[in-house]
C-alpha cells in the first residue's frame, strides 16, 4: 500500500464518521422535538393550524449536514382553549311596526324623491339599532300593492303618488330595507295585509289597481274600501303567490301578517260583508257548515296553507300573527269588547293551539288596569293557550295607549311580558312613531328594560344546520391585546358573541356578523383582562360552540 493509499483511506474513514455523527445528532433532535405539537403561525391573523404528534419517516440525510439542520428548532408555543364558566346571553324580542299605508310612517310624504326615502328608512334603522332593538317589521303590501318590484302588483301610491309608477331614480325598497337592516343587525320582517285590495287613501282607483285587474273577487265596502273576497279560491292562490315571491326572493327573516281578515263592521256600514255569491256556490255545492264557520274555515286553510309554503321555501323564515287582541268576551272571564271570532272570522286562537305559527302579536293595546281589557290579564290568557310554545310577543300601544303616562305604562307592559313569558320574552311597538315622537320613550327603554343589548329567542321548532366552533387569536400588543375570529360558514353568522374576563367579572357584547376584530384594553376600570371568549349566532339565534383563550401578560 502506497502513501497515497492509505491518505485516502484514512479521508474516507474520516467522512464516514462525521456522517454516521450527523445522522445520530439530527435523529435524536426529531424525536424530542415532534414529542410535542407544533403550531405553525405564518400570519397572526390567520387561523392557527396544529399539527398531530405523528411519527414522521425520515428523509435520506445529505452526505454532510449544514448548520441550519445542526441548530435547534425555534420554540413555539401552542395556545390551549379554555374551559370556562360563560354567562347567559340575554335574549329578547324587541321590535317596532313601520307601516307604509297611508304615508303612516314612512315615506313621511308620497312626493319624497328616492335618496329622501332612503335617509328616512336609515335615521329608522339607525334609531333603532342605537336604542338596542333587534328587529323591524316593514308593511311592504299595505293594500294589495308593492313597497318592491313585483310581477304581481303595482307599485304602491303611497311611494310614487301613483299607482303602478315606480321610483325614479329607481331602486327597491323592500332590498333597500333588508340590506340596511341587516347591516345593523336588525331583523327584518316583512309585514302584509292579505285581503285588503284597495285603501280610502290609496288615491283614485286605476285600471292598474287590483281592483281593477281581478273584478270578479274584489268587492267595494261603504267606507270607501275595496275587500278581497277571502272564500275564493282566486283570492287565497293569489294571496299565497305573493307571499312566496317575497320569500323566494328576499332575504327577509319574517313573514307578518295584522288584524285584517274578514274586515270589522264598521267598514261596511254595520252591514253584513257582501259574499253572497261565493256563499251560494258554497250551498249549491252542498256545503253544511254555518255562514259563519264557512268564513271563518276559509282563513283557516289560507292561513295554514301559508305557513307550510313557507317553510316548503326557506324553513328558516318566521311566520308571525298580529290578530285583535281579544279572542272572544268573556276569554278570560271579565273581559269586555269586540270579538275577532265572530266579526271577523278569526279563529287566532286555533291558529295558536295548532302551532300554525312561529310567533304570535296579539294586540293589547290596552293599559294594565283596568281589568275588563286588560294588557296582563289577556297576555296570561293567551299564554295559557300556546300548547306548542310559540313565541308570544304582544303588540304594544306606544303612540296612544290610555294611561295617564303613557311611557310609564310602556315601561311596565315590557316587564310584565317578561314575567309572564320568561322563556321567550318579547314585544312589537305599534308604531314606531311611538318612538319618534315621544322625547320621553325612547330614554325611558333604553335606560331601563333596553338598556343592554339581546339576541332574539331560539325556535327550537325550526331545524337548522349546526354552526361550527369559530377559532380565536390573541395577539399581545403593548396596553392592548388584539382579538381576531373567524368561521368556515360566515354566511350563516348573523351575529357574534365576544365575552371578557376582566378580573373576576365576564362581560358579554353582542357583534353584527361583519365584525370579526376587537382591540381590547388590557386594563379596564382598575381590573386585568384575563380571558377572551367568541361564539357564532345564527339567523335563528342558535349558538356554535365557544372558543376561550387566556391574555398571557409579560
Amino acid at each position: 500500500m502506497t502513501l497515497k493509499t492509505i491518505k485516502s483511506a484514512a479521508f474516507a474513514a474520516m467522512l464516514i464518521s462525521v456522517f454516521m455523527f450527523s445522522c445520530g445528532s439530527r435523529k435524536n433532535k426529531k424525536t424530542q422535538y415532534t414529542k410535542k405539537a407544533e403550531t405553525e403561525v405564518s400570519n397572526p391573523q390567520a387561523p392557527v393550524v396544529v399539527q398531530k404528534d405523528t411519527p414522521k419517516k425520515e428523509a435520506k440525510p445529505p452526505l454532510v449536514a449544514t448548520s441550519a439542520e445542526m441548530a435547534p428548532p425555534v420554540k413555539v408555543v401552542k395556545e390551549e382553549s379554555l374551559v370556562v364558566d360563560l354567562p347567559v346571553i340575554p335574549r329578547e324580542f324587541r321590535a317596532a311596526w313601520v307601516a307604509t299605508v297611508a304615508n303612516i310612517n314612512w315615506p313621511s310624504k308620497r312626493n319624497l324623491t328616492t335618496e329622501q326615502q332612503k335617509q328616512e328608512a336609515v335615521a329608522l334603522l339607525d334609531m333603532l339599532k342605537e336604542n338596542n332593538f333587534n328587529a323591524v317589521i316593514f308593511q311592504a303590501r299595505p293594500s294589495a300593492d308593492a313597497m318592491y318590484n313585483s310581477q304581481f302588483e303595482p307599485w304602491s301610491y303611497f311611494l310614487t303618488g301613483e299607482i303602478g309608477k315606480r321610483p325614479e331614480p329607481y331602486y327597491d325598497p323592500l332590498e333597500f330595507w333588508v340590506q340596511e337592516a341587516h347591516k345593523r343587525g336588525l331583523e327584518l320582517h316583512v309585514w302584509l295585509n292579505p285581503y285588503r285590495a284597495h285603501h280610502s287613501n290609496g288615491g283614485v282607483v286605476t285600471s292598474e289597481s287590483m281592483v281593477k285587474r281581478t273584478p270578479d273577487n274584489v268587492v267595494r265596502l261603504r267606507n270607501g274600501m275595496y275587500w278581497f273576497d277571502p272564500a275564493d279560491q282566486r283570492t287565497q292562490d293569489h294571496a299565497a303567490k305573493v307571499v312566496n315571491d317575497i320569500v323566494k326572493r328576499y332575504d327577509i327573516d319574517g313573514v307578518h301578517f295584522d288584524d285584517y281578515f274578514y274586515p270589522y263592521a264598521s267598514y261596511n256600514g254595520g252591514a253584513d260583508f257582501p259574499d253572497d255569491k261565493t256563499w251560494n256556490v258554497y250551498k249549491r255545492n252542498g256545503g253544511s257548515l254555518s255562514r259563519a264557520d264557512w268564513r271563518r274555515d276559509n282563513v283557516n286553510r289560507f292561513i295554514k296553507r301559508v305557513y307550510e309554503e313557507i317553510k316548503v321555501e326557506k324553513n328558516f323564515v318566521k311566520f308571525g300573527l298580529s290578530p285583535f287582541g281579544i279572542w272572544k268576551p268573556g276569554y278570560p272571564s271579565g273581559v269586555t269588547g269586540s270579538s275577532q271570532y265572530d266579526e271577523l272570522y278569526a279563529d287566532a286562537k286555533l291558529w295558536l293551539n295548532e302551532g300554525w305559527i312561529d310567533y304570535f302579536t296579539p294586540q293589547l293595546y290596552w293599559p294594565i288596569e283596568p281589568q275588563r281589557q286588560s294588557f296582563t290579564a289577556l297576555l296570561k290568557w293567551w299564554q295559557s293557550e300556546n300548547r306548542y310554545n310559540r313565541h308570544l310577543w304582544p303588540g304594544l300601544n306606544t303612540v296612544e295607549v290610555r294611561a295617564a303616562d303613557k311611557t310609564k305604562e310602556i315601561v311596565n307592559q315590557v316587564a310584565a311580558s317578561r314575567e309572564i313569558v320568561p322563556n321567550s320574552p318579547g314585544a312589537v311597538h305599534w308604531s314606531i312613531a311611538g318612538l319618534t315622537k315621544n322625547p320621553a320613550m325612547l330614554p325611558a327603554l333604553k335606560n331601563g328594560p333596553y338598556k343592554e343589548k339581546a339576541l332574539i329567542p331560539k325556535s327550537p321548532w325550526l331545524n337548522a344546520n349546526p354552526l361550527l366552533r369559530p377559532t380565536l387569536l390573541l395577539t399581545n400588543q403593548k396596553n392592548t391585546v388584539f382579538a381576531k375570529w373567524l368561521q368556515k360558514q360566515p354566511d350563516q353568522v348573523m351575529h357574534w358573541v365576544v365575552y371578557t374576563r376582566y378580573g373576576e367579572v365576564w362581560t358579554t357584547d353582542i357583534l353584527d356578523a361583519s365584525v370579526t376584530s376587537l382591540e381590547l384594553p388590557k386594563q379596564k376600570d382598575g381590573k386585568t383582562l384575563y380571558d377572551v371568549a367568541v361564539r357564532a349566532i345564527d339567523r335563528l339565534g342558535n349558538e356554535s360552540e365557544y372558543i376561550a383563550k387566556s391574555v398571557q401578560h409579560n
